[in-house]
């Protein structure tokens, strides 16, 4: 796997934790919960389980591409990083398509 692709890996995945953080950790805040369609703190209130629950999906499939990383670079387990990296890649990929078609527009 080139250096090219591992470095667009981990930006990937470096915004996977910042969404994270947004959803699970910050949710409360109101810029953060009307960056997410919530516009009041009740709005807010009403869907901060899901958020908090959303948030950790991202934090796994991040957590994915950081072990593909490690994998790919100790020693023997270059095969399993790269399937890590690219699977974990692909389930981001698929995920930001359904969030297209499915709220396009509410994210734009």
């Amino acid at each position: 796997m080139n250096p090219a692709t591992q470095i667009f890996a981990l930006l990937a995945a470096a915004l996977h934790v910042l969404i994270f953080c947004m959803e699970s950790l910050w949710y409360m805040r109101p810029g953060v919960h009307k960056r997410f369609g919530a516009a009041t703190r009740e709005d807010a209130e009403a869907s901060r389980l899901f958020a908090f629950n959303q948030g950790f999906y991202n934090l796994f499939l991040a957590c994915g591409v950081f072990a593909g990383i490690v994998l790919l670079h100790a020693g023997n387990n270059m095969i399993a990083g790269q399937t890590l990296i690219l699977f974990s890649c692909a389930c981001m990929v698929g995920a930001a398509a359904v969030l297209l078609l499915s709220a396009g527009r509410q994210m734009l």
